[in-house]
């Protein structure tokens, strides 16, 4: 007796999640970098007296590049899916759980 396993699912479910996580992340990251700022200017006397412009704009910039690198490996893993069956036959286990 056979029965039918999803193969390429499992890629795929990976690939909408990492792809999702990344974009997430370089959203976060633009924001940072244009918009927002770091919270300890609201507790600080002076802004930018406890994180610097230029060490905010770096952690800006690592969050964008890192969200750019989740994203694409997403879309890497998406592409390769492609190549996967999407069902594949293979005999039952005999094995059934209590």
């Amino acid at each position: 007796m056979t029965e039918k396993v999803a193969v390429r699912a499992l890629p795929r479910l990976a690939a909408v999640l990492f792809m999702g996580w990344g974009t997430l992340f370089f959203i976060k990251g633009m924001w940072d970098c244009f918009v927002g700022g770091p919270e300890a200017n609201f507790y600080s006397s002076r802004p930018w007296e406890f994180v610097t412009r230029e060490q905010w704009f770096r952690f800006a910039g690592f969050e964008a590049f890192y969200g750019a690198a989740v994203f694409f490996l997403g879309r890497a893993l998406w592409i390769f899916s492609k190549r996967l069956p999407a069902w594949r036959e293979r005999e039952k286990s005999s094995f059934e759980p209590i």
